[in-house]
């Protein structure tokens, strides 16, 4: 499974590409503007920055609801670097675009998915990625878990192509949890990652090894 960083910070994207195991970065315009990434031009230079920090895709998202305008804004945004996937929305409009998209061979990540359906119908338009928000159907009292294996086994009886990137994710659990389901892609936060290193028993082990090592060598 592949890791990729949710956030728009340079200083986090930066300490997960240092840790070796980074493999890409997921944003939005709300990331964007929590690190007060303000107005079209130094978005665009935004992305272009990241992109210059990791070798992996990077999803930029278009913020039109209509056929044309995503199609103006992806393409736009696909010219800024060869690790851009164009980030749509699944809507009607967004289906039709991702369709156009694949068949310019324009990499796409198809967001807000909180059903198999509509997983479904964003492979069959050729999307490259298809992000089901687990965080945000957890918080509904669905299972997000359930919706990840639901879509990894469709795609795999048929033989789709899209890789199913778990988005929202809230802990480390979260990503043990997508492993175990088939997720293609854990997108995360800085901490839900590092979380991962946690264990109490390899604190007490290193202290023990450490203080032993002490005592025989002063």
């Amino acid at each position: 499974m592949k890791f990729f960083i949710d956030t728009a910070n340079l200083e986090q994207i930066k300490e997960a590409a240092e840790l070796g195991v980074l493999d890409g970065v997921t944003t939005n315009p709300s990331l964007m503007a929590k690190e007060g990434i303000k107005g079209e031009e130094n978005v665009l230079k935004h992305y272009i920055t990241i992109c210059n920090l990791v070798d992996g895709p990077v999803s930029a998202e278009v913020i039109s609801t209509d056929f044309a305008g995503m199609v103006k804004e992806g393409e736009k945004l696909a010219a800024l670097h060869k690790n851009i996937v164009v980030k749509v929305p699944m809507i009607k409009e967004g289906i039709k675009a991702i369709k156009y998209f694949s068949d310019k061979g324009i990499k796409t990540n198809c967001t807000l998915v909180f059903s198999a359906a509509q997983a479904l119908l964003a492979a069959k338009a050729g999307a490259t990625m298809v992000s089901p928000f687990i965080g945000r159907i957890d918080d509904t009292n669905w299972d997000g878990m359930e919706l990840i294996a639901q879509i990894v086994h469709i795609y795999r009886v048929h033989g789709y192509k899209t890789e199913v990137l778990a988005a929202s994710i809230r802990s480390s659990l979260h990503i043990l949890k997508c492993a175990e389901a088939g997720a293609d892609i854990a997108t995360c936060p800085l901490k839900s990652i590092t979380d991962l290193f946690n264990h109490p028993l390899t604190k007490s082990g290193l202290e023990q090894f450490l203080a032993d090592h002490a005592k025989v060598n002063g």
